[in-house]
């Protein structure tokens, strides 16, 4: 690809065809192996893994010959997960049910062929608790852990790390800035990727060219905290936009096109120029450049998918076009859409795309590796710039512990497959859609107004306490694999081990009591001697919203005191008896195992 600053781009762009061309997708075969097994209050789905394949659609369907259905966890998203085995928990007990799965290539393609239909019946609870055995091989030489939270983390615009208007009394900017810094500090996160740099309240455009002081201002204090920035490219400058009336968001970002195409290149490869003789080439090679957000989405673009695509070779060019070197990617985009749809236009135009990213709410992320390899982009990076419980805001399940566990069975599925998975956002002081109207207003924050940790951020504290090193583990029982998984590894002279109990099946966020098990964690070979601690996440024990009942909208200093001491997790010893450790563990809930030599 020529990187030629003075290329007049509209000239370029218009000789194209502005056909919009669809990328045809692979016909997957479905899986060969699917099985399904009733448990109680639960059927557990599995199968063979299909060369190809992003994702996978359960279907489900009752009597002998009807219909198969998408099953629906209600997430409001994607129902496509990335790998088996799946946990079905919207059934009635007792009732037979024939399941299938279909293989999908890309999320928006949902008429794949089924496989064959296998059926199982939900078996209905006689008041004893199932029991699921985890063994840990503690012994095991072990493969390093993947640690897919800590590259990334959301936020609000950055521009509000400026602000000094108050939410409760809290001052934001203060605030916001406290909250990125405990995500660094505390769980470790490198960057922070925001919307929205090009927004009105950053001023880059001037009569007289640009000016980035208000950008300085912002990268500087995000670097003092120990954060990079991801550079989303957005939203249109008012001074660039073909149609400033088209908005997004309380504060009114701008969401048309430009009005020129070389217009938006000169202020993009203005601002990387900038940025690179600000902070040095060196550190501005280990930032990413994201082209826009969510594009595929009306709310977001209101031009068509051919002008993002045009708007995206631009971008790249802009930013290639200061060093080579620098790393560009997309498509940004919602629900996993698009991403075949860049790659086959990259591959056709010859544009790079260092990284492929996307988002989606209320599953694990799907696996979007096949994609790669078949356009030829198999060295592109994976990075998942917004992913959450639920793409809702102002969400009761938000605030929940079931949202937690959630994160915790995210992040393990991410793990070796995606290279950041950043989860949306570090903190409330967040206003897309209007300021926080009260402490606990189902914002998609880790920490409240007032900073106060909410059950993601005690999820996000308990994978920082994993050890370097993964150990292999086996699980088996009513659920295990499926609604019981285990993380466990090994640091010095540490072990532990994270369990938890959940389903996708957010109608059971509030729990249910089918869906308890008790949990043998066998370690074979461990030393008797060593002390055992369990911390526990679960409804009740490092759950804000049910220790919040009764407070005020805005609490007052002392009461949000009180508040963070009886929301916090809980600790407590356990004895060891015959290299096992017995656990109960409700649905939702999580627990963090760590073994140690005796102190006396």
């Amino acid at each position: 690809m020529q990187n030629d600053a003075r290329t007049d781009w509209d000239e370029r762009i218009a000789l194209r065809s502005d056909e919009e061309r669809e990328f045809a997708f692979p016909d997957l075969d479905p899986p060969k192996e699917v099985s399904a097994v009733g448990g109680v209050g639960q059927v557990t789905v599995d199968w063979s893994p299909v060369d190809g394949a992003s994702g996978y659609l359960i279907l489900r369907g009752t009597g002998e010959r009807g219909p198969l259905e998408p099953v629906d966890h209600h997430s409001g998203d994607v129902l496509s997960v990335p790998s088996p085995p799946y946990v079905d928990t919207t059934v009635t007990p007792g009732t037979p049910y024939r399941y299938a799965v279909a293989s999908v290539p890309e999320v928006t393609v949902l008429d794949g062929r089924p496989s064959q239909t296998v059926g199982a019946v939900p078996l209905v609870a006689d008041g004893t608790v199932p029991t699921v055995e985890l063994t840990v091989d503690v012994v095991a030489e072990g493969t390093e852990l993947a640690r897919p939270w800590v590259p990334m983390i959301g936020s609000e615009r950055l521009s509000q790390l400026l602000c000094k208007d108050t939410t409760g009394g809290h001052e934001i900017g203060v605030e916001l800035e406290d909250a990125l810094r405990r995500m660094r500090d505390e769980i470790g996160v490198r960057t922070v990727r925001a919307h929205a740099i090009f927004h009105d309240d950053t001023h880059v455009i001037t009569e007289s060219g640009y000016d980035f002081s208000v950008v300085d201002t912002i990268y500087d204090k995000l670097l003092a905290i120990g954060l990079r920035p991801v550079v989303e490219l957005g939203f249109m400058p008012r001074e660039l936009a073909s149609d400033p009336a088209k908005t997004v968001f309380e504060y009114g970002a701008i969401i048309s096109p430009p009005a020129s195409y070389q217009r938006w290149h000169d202020l993009v490869r203005a601002l990387v120029q900038h940025l690179v003789d600000r902070y040095g080439l060196d550190e501005v090679l280990t930032w990413d450049f994201e082209v826009w957000n969510e594009a595929n989405l009306e709310v977001f673009w209101s031009g068509t998918k051919a002008e993002w695509m045009q708007l995206y070779d631009v971008s790249a060019a802009a930013v290639k076009s200061v060093d080579s070197r620098l790393a560009v990617g997309g498509p940004s985009s919602a629900a996993a859409g698009w991403v075949d749809d860049l790659l086959d236009h990259a591959k056709r135009y010859g544009m790079p795309v260092d990284f492929v990213s996307t988002h989606t709410y209320g599953s694990p992320p799907l696996d979007v590796r096949a994609s790669l390899e078949r356009h030829g982009f198999s060295d592109a990076r994976v990075l998942w710039t917004e992913w959450g419980v639920t793409p809702t805001h102002f969400n009761p399940i938000n605030d929940s512990v079931f949202s937690g566990v959630f994160l915790l069975r995210g992040m393990r599925s991410a793990a070796g497959r995606i290279d950041a998975l950043s989860y949306w956002v570090a903190s409330d002081h967040f206003e897309e859609l209007g300021r926080p109207p009260r402490l606990l207003h189902g914002g998609f924050g880790l920490q409240t107004v007032g900073g106060l940790a909410k059950p993601r951020y005690h999820a996000m504290t308990l994978l920082s306490r994993l050890g370097p090193v993964e150990l292999p583990v086996t699980l088996s029982g009513d659920g295990g694999g499926s609604l019981i998984e285990a993380w466990a590894s090994r640091d010095r002279d540490r072990i532990a081990v994270l369990v938890w109990n959940l389903t996708l099946d957010q109608t059971k966020a509030d729990g249910t009591p089918d869906l308890t098990r008790t949990v043998q964690v066998q370690l074979p070979g461990i030393d008797p001697s060593w002390q055992a601690t369990a911390t526990t996440l679960a409804i009740g024990v490092g759950d804000i919203a049910t220790a919040a009942e009764g407070l005020p909208d805005w609490p007052a200093d002392a009461e949000l005191a009180d508040l963070a001491e009886r929301s916090r997790l809980v600790s407590t010893p356990l004895e060891l008896h015959d290299e096992a450790v017995e656990l109960s563990l409700p649905m939702p809930s999580a627990v963090l195992l760590e073994l140690r030599p005796r102190r006396d």
